[in-house]
């Protein structure tokens, strides 16, 4: 009897301070938001409610009683409490929560310089994200399953139609032309590879260290008639043998998983392979924060755990820093910030519209995971927490003239069509 009353005196005292927290938050900040404690009590932190959240027991206050993104991302993931109502809406009412948590959350936390990023664990850490199943990724992304940032020309372009502007906004970048050999790092289900062979003409390479895209991009390159211009290699970047093999070389969305002690190795590798003459191009998200912190409010720390381990975003005065040490000359870069809002926001939705279906293919916990990931990524690239560029480089080739570029004086053939 004791020890029933001891648990009713401490679910009584947490209660009540749940309940003087919400009252509190909503003097001070009213906010679109119910919350339904797990007795059934309500308080509603505004007046007109769009999200509604559900504290399944006592131990579930703990995520909202000091909140961060992390914390509540966590309690969401792990099923500690359900949130109703529209995911972008349910995302910003998180980051007002968060702000009401830990000052020091404002800012992310700093790298850690020992983080491994050994083959072995940067191959595991793409078996983690990417091999969840190509049906899975097929379901919301565009039908050439480009998983990295479009390309909006106007703005009022649909999805697959600003993914195919990005291909061909990078082709142009890279000057391509055919008999030329391109490589592509991190080639995902080998829409690059196969754009820029069928397109512009090119022999391709592209390399992933996912079994899943390696095994779909291997099929669409078959289906494309391009296997005598395409190779597809489940391969490392760093095992890639020779030197200056390549007259182009891209990068898109892979940069995100080297590392910042290993970015100096990465632009080497590049510039390795790279011909005297030859135009590289990295296409890769950036910390907003000039130390190279992560997402604040505790967002990276939830990234981290649940979407990309050992992920690390350096600012791009960083990747700046370290391919000119490599011994490439940056030549453009261009922020498409606004851009991946937008992209974000088409997969967000696009995954919302289909979650019976992607609950099915990966389970209950996953859904939640990606359903957070994309919302909240949409809404930190929107408020610049996060930036992605597109950082154009070339090997400088010594001739007559001295360092002499393969480019025009000016930008023009960036868009010519």
């Amino acid at each position: 009897m004791a020890d029933i009353a001891g648990k009713t005196r401490y679910v009584a005292m947490i209660e009540k301070q749940v309940l003087k927290y919400l009252e509190a938050l909503r003097r001070r900040q009213p906010l679109p938001l119910r919350v339904t404690l797990w007795d059934g009590s309500t308080v509603a932190l505004g007046d007109e409610p769009r999200v509604d959240l559900r504290l399944k027991d006592t131990s579930s206050a703990r995520y909202f009683l000091k909140p961060s993104m992390s914390a509540l991302g966590e309690a969401f993931v792990e099923g500690h409490i359900d949130v109703d109502g529209d995911i972008r809406e349910i995302v910003a009412v998180a980051e007002h929560l968060s702000r009401t948590g830990d000052e020091e959350q404002g800012r992310g936390k700093l790298p850690s310089w020992l983080a491994r990023h050994t083959r072995k664990s940067d191959r595991k850490a793409i078996e983690y994200h990417y091999d969840v199943s190509n049906e899975f990724y097929s379901a919301w992304l565009d039908p050439r399953m480009l998983y990295s940032c479009a390309y909006f020309r106007t703005g009022d372009e649909d999805l697959a139609t600003a993914q195919v502007q990005k291909l061909d906004h990078i082709c142009r970048k890279l000057m391509l032309a055919p008999g030329q050999r391109l490589l592509d790092i991190g080639c995902g289900w080998g829409a690059m590879a196969i754009h820029a062979a069928s397109r512009y003409g090119v022999k391709a390479v592209g390399v992933t260290l996912s079994t899943n895209q390696f095994e779909l991009a291997r099929e669409r390159v078959r289906e494309a008639g391009l296997e005598d211009r395409v190779e597809i290699r489940l391969q490392d970047y760093r095992d890639i043998p020779g030197d200056a093999s390549f007259d182009r070389i891209s990068s898109i969305g892979m940069f995100e998983h080297v590392g910042l002690k290993n970015l100096r190795g990465y632009f080497d590798t590049v510039h390795r392979l790279l011909e005297p003459g030859g135009i590289a191009l990295n296409h890769g998200i950036t910390s907003a924060d000039a130390d190279n912190r992560s997402v604040g409010l505790g967002a990276g720390e939830f990234i981290d755990r649940y979407v990309f381990p050992d992920g690390e975003l350096p600012h791009v005065s960083l990747a700046i820093r370290e391919l000119s040490e490599a011994g490439l000359e940056l030549t453009d870069a261009e922020s498409l910030r606004r851009h991946y809002a937008k992209t974000l926001g088409f997969w967000s939705d696009s995954f919302e519209r289909q979650i019976d279906h992607l609950t099915a293919l990966a389970g209950e916990k996953r859904t939640r995971i990606w359903r957070v990931y994309l919302a909240g990524c949409a809404h930190a690239f929107a408020h610049g927490w996060i930036n992605i560029y597109q950082l154009q480089a070339i090997r400088p080739r010594n001739g007559a003239g001295g360092a002499e570029s393969p480019l025009p004086l000016s930008r023009a053939y960036m868009y010519a069509d």
